[in-house]
């Protein structure tokens, strides 16, 4: 199993929460791992196995799961301490189909503002070649 790396200066709470959840019940269930996180750049992985639509290819769902768990903690990360972030826009743009393997998103921050973050995520096969991007915005709100 994977270890995750975490900012140094990461909120405590939040940390305890993505571990005591594994990043939540539906990452779970899709088998996605967080291997690095940040508010800039997190990478998780996800098995192609388990995640496909009738015949056999990564549904395109599976996708955008991956990205939007990416983009969520990413931009929770950036709201700090006392903060949350909601999704507010999501979009993927599909490129490649992949029926084996592991699938790797790359999360990349385009905005990183007080009230508002915006991520690019790419989806990457296990040769390197783009199968999808997905580009995420999270309102950032006060508890």
């Amino acid at each position: 199993m994977p270890v995750t790396t975490f900012p140094a200066d990461l909120d405590p709470e939040l940390v305890e929460r993505l571990v005591t959840t594994g990043g939540g019940s539906l990452a779970r269930k899709m088998g996605i791992e967080f291997l690095e996180l940040s508010a800039e750049h997190s990478v998780a992985t996800m098995p192609v196995d388990g995640n496909t639509q009738v015949i056999g290819l990564l549904h395109g769902g599976a996708h955008v799961v991956l990205g939007e768990s990416l983009g969520s903690v990413s931009s929770a990360i950036h709201a700090g301490p006392g903060r949350y972030a909601v999704g507010i826009e999501i979009n993927a743009t599909h490129s490649r189909s992949v029926t084996e393997g592991i699938v790797t998103g790359t999360c990349t921050a385009l905005v990183l503002g007080r009230t508002l973050a915006t991520h690019e995520i790419v989806m990457r096969d296990e040769q390197g070649r783009r199968l999808s991007t997905v580009r995420m915005t999270n309102m950032l709100r006060d508890r």
